[in-house]
């Protein structure tokens, strides 16, 4: 049975005031394709457009997403977050990756949280960028890890 819909089969929040708190952390990723054109303008990981360096942008964009999950996820659970870290890379020259960590000591896990804000950041990527190609391609957005809660999660590679 989903956790989400109840006995009637009517969405619902899951219901974690039973629950014991305890340290959760997540980690997702998600890669983003630039056209060669585009990669080539990036000088070590950032390009200054008009609206500002891409990558800082970014980062700020997806903790700010990360921090209001649950505005946004219609059943996630409203968390103070205490650590949220984004860290763009350029493993090559037309891709950079972009990785969201997320953690907090609470009653539920913040999977959605980490994907959130990896998402958030890549949207503002191409939004930056998009003046100069729309050619960007954001792709694999998943999660890498979590810890905590019931069972842990590590993606195999």
């Amino acid at each position: 049975m989903l956790s989400h819909v109840n006995e009637q089969n009517q969405p619902q929040m899951v219901n974690v005031a039973g629950k014991t708190p305890t340290r959760r952390t997540a980690v997702a990723r998600a890669v983003v394709v630039l056209p060669e054109s585009l990669a080539r303008a990036f000088s070590g990981g950032e390009l200054v457009t008009k609206k500002g360096p891409v990558t800082h942008t970014a980062i700020i964009a997806g903790v700010m997403a990360a921090k209001k999950t649950s505005e946004l996820i219609p059943f996630c659970h409203p968390l103070g977050l205490d650590d949220c870290k984004i860290v763009i890379l350029q493993p090559d020259e037309t891709t950079l990756q972009i990785e969201c960590t997320v953690s907090v000591e609470a009653r539920t896990g913040v999977e959605m949280e980490a994907m959130t804000g990896v998402s958030v950041a890549a949207l503002t990527v191409y939004d930056m960028c998009k003046a100069l190609s729309h050619d960007i391609v954001i792709r694999e957005i998943r999660l890498v890890s979590k810890t905590g809660g019931k069972s842990d999660y590590e993606l195999q590679s």
